[in-house]
């Protein structure tokens, strides 16, 4: 928290802090015990790996399960936890646990790390984020080791099953389990759905997990029945369970419809794995990273839907990466009520804040800029295909790790380009909606005349 006290905003703390936990990282990983072979791995290979493993992205240049020693895959693990909690989340629980006293602007930069409306109740809300990340991790563990034990051993099979457990909750998407990620278990719908579960339930943000098991909670100690815990839980976790089934359910629609008869990925399986692996598909481009079928392989259409998938994420205050469900969800529901000339925006019997929906702009706007930025200059130095381009881009800037083998070919440039597009990713979207949520300036207070101005 010392960068508080030297006058530092929280829009300028959290991205410095993911900044030195990627250089720690790199520094760690730059030591020559760092690697299987013993010798020191490339500054630039470190860097990479150190950047996707806090950025919870999940691209390579080198094989995770190969290139790395034990003390390397473990310094990877704590890296990518720390950056799925988040760096002041970590700091703050290193406080707590010392027992360290929280000042004001202590629990200032907390709420604003966490994007709350205020700072009641701020370190019960931290204790609750870190115990329910360990809870589903650990649950997440256990439900893999059922699988692994038996086929590594004891010792090599809980250690892969707390490695990928953090991994999926984080939305990671590195993996220790060979060069095909989970292409091997394509048909074991054990570890296919324990995946998915993992990747969902920590894109769906700790508000909804909070709101969630409080109105469960509260209906199983009444009584009250299925209707009654739907119709009371918050407007935002509704908006959010929304917006991620119909997001999953057309993805795997459509990757059905679009890869049911290629045979590179889900045209040689029999039906039921045909939808397994479709709804695999379809949960992973939402910034999880693993894949059951091979990437290279998907039909134009699969590319283009991916990266859309990718762009979007999963939902604020979790693990997830992307835009973020809400932002589009809130500028669909603008669009519509334009449309049909409403005067506002209601959802679930709620207005929709004009506030909100100028931050959802500037979220999107400077998102998608950045990719479409990145990917000309992708294309242009390093001379690459642009389906590849824009699968590896999306798959960066919204931290998701999905690769058509793209990533280990890049050039120097290609590899820092990835790296600016991994970083901005994972702190743009959080430092946008900070900035924006920032209190108004004297600027604010001038209103000029209206220009006469057009659109469409």
């Amino acid at each position: 928290m010392r960068m508080q006290r030297r006058g530092l905003s929280s829009t300028q703390i959290i991205p410095l802090g993911f900044l030195l936990l990627i250089l720690l990282g790199t520094g760690l990983l730059s030591l020559p015990f760092a690697t299987a072979s013993g010798q020191r791995a490339p500054f630039l290979t470190a860097l990479f790996t150190a950047t996707t493993s806090v950025c919870v992205t999940g691209l390579v240049v080198v094989d995770t399960y190969a290139y790395w020693s034990l003390f390397g895959k473990i310094v990877i693990l704590v890296l990518i936890q720390a950056g799925g909690l988040g760096i002041v989340a970590v700091s703050s629980s290193l406080l707590l646990m010392l027992r360290k006293s929280f000042s004001i602007r202590d629990r200032v930069l907390l709420r604003d790390a966490f994007d709350l409306d205020s700072l009641h109740d701020v370190l019960r809300f931290l204790r609750r984020v870190v115990l329910g990340v360990f809870a589903m991790e650990g649950i997440g563990a256990l439900l893999y080791a059922f699988a692994f034990v038996p086929q590594f051993g004891p010792v090599r099979g809980i250690w892969y099953a707390v490695f990928h457990s953090i991994s999926a909750f984080c939305n990671a998407g590195l993996d220790l389990l060979g060069p095909d990620s989970l292409i091997p278990y394509q048909q074991s719908a054990y570890v296919l759905t324990v995946t998915m579960l993992l990747i969902v339930v920590g894109g769906l943000g700790y508000i909804v997990w909070f709101d969630s098991m409080s109105k469960a909670h509260e209906s199983i100690r009444h009584r009250y029945g299925v209707r009654w815990y739907f119709r009371h839980l918050g407007e935002h976790s509704k908006l959010v369970f929304c917006a991620t089934a119909v997001l999953i359910l057309f993805g795997a629609a459509a990757t059905l419809l679009l890869e049911s008869r290629n045979p590179q990925t889900l045209g040689q399986m029999s039906p039921g794995l045909k939808v397994l692996n479709a709804l695999f598909q379809s949960v992973t481009y939402r910034t999880a990273g693993f894949a059951s079928v091979p990437q290279s392989g998907l039909t134009d259409g699969s590319v283009l839907l991916g990266s859309a998938l990718m762009f979007i994420g999963g939902s604020p205050m979790g693990t997830a990466g992307g835009v973020k469900t809400v932002t589009v969800a809130v500028l669909l529901l603008e669009a519509f009520s334009f449309v049909r000339h409403r005067s506002e925006t209601v959802v679930f019997r709620r207005r929709v804040s004009e506030d909100l929906v100028k931050k959802a702009v500037a979220i999107l706007a400077f998102s998608f800029l950045l990719s479409l930025f990145s990917i000309v200059l992708l294309v242009s130095v390093d001379r690459v295909p642009l389906q590849d381009a824009v699968y590896e881009v999306f798959s960066a800037t919204a931290t998701v790790g999905l690769s058509r083998g793209l990533t280990p070919q890049l050039t120097v440039f290609g590899r820092w380009l990835i790296i600016v597009c991994m970083y901005l990713g994972r702190i743009g979207p959080i430092s946008l909606a900070l900035f924006f949520l920032r209190q108004s300036s004297g600027k604010n207070d001038i209103r000029f005349a209206a220009g006469h101005y057009f659109v469409g």
